[in-house]
C-alpha cells in the first residue's frame, strides 16, 4: 500500500512540475487557475519552488538519520510555502513601468 501512495504523490510532483515549465517557457496556465493569473511566468516560477519544495519533503523528508533533523525539514517547508507565496503575488497585477505620473 506504501509503495502506492508514494507512486501517487510522484505523479502528482510531475504533473506539477510540468505545469510550471509549461507556465514559464510559453506563458500557458493549466485551467483551474488561469481566470486569475495574471503573470504566467511568475506563477511557472511558484509552481516550481512549490514543486522543488513538495519533492525534497517526499525525497529527504523521511531521512531523519542523514543529519538534517527539524532544520531540513522546516526548510523544506518553507520552500514549499515561499513557492505558494510566488503563486499569490502572481494573480495580482504588476508595475506598468510604461507609465508615467504626469
Amino acid at each position: 500500500m506504501h509503495m502506492y501512495l508514494v507512486v501517487a504523490a510522484w505523479l502528482v510532483v510531475a504533473l506539477l512540475a510540468a505545469g510550471g515549465i509549461a507556465s514559464v517557457a510559453a506563458d500557458w496556465v493549466p485551467w483551474p487557475a488561469r481566470r486569475r493569473v495574471v503573470r504566467p511566468r511568475l506563477w511557472g516560477y511558484g509552481t516550481l519552488v512549490t514543486t522543488l519544495g513538495l519533492s525534497l519533503l517526499l525525497f529527504l523528508g523521511p531521512f531523519d538519520d542523514a543529519g538534517f533533523g527539524d532544520v531540513g525539514f522546516f526548510g523544506y517547508l518553507a520552500l514549499f510555502v515561499a513557492g505558494f507565496v510566488i503563486q499569490a503575488l502572481a494573480q495580482r497585477p504588476g508595475r506598468d513601468s510604461t507609465k508615467t505620473s504626469s
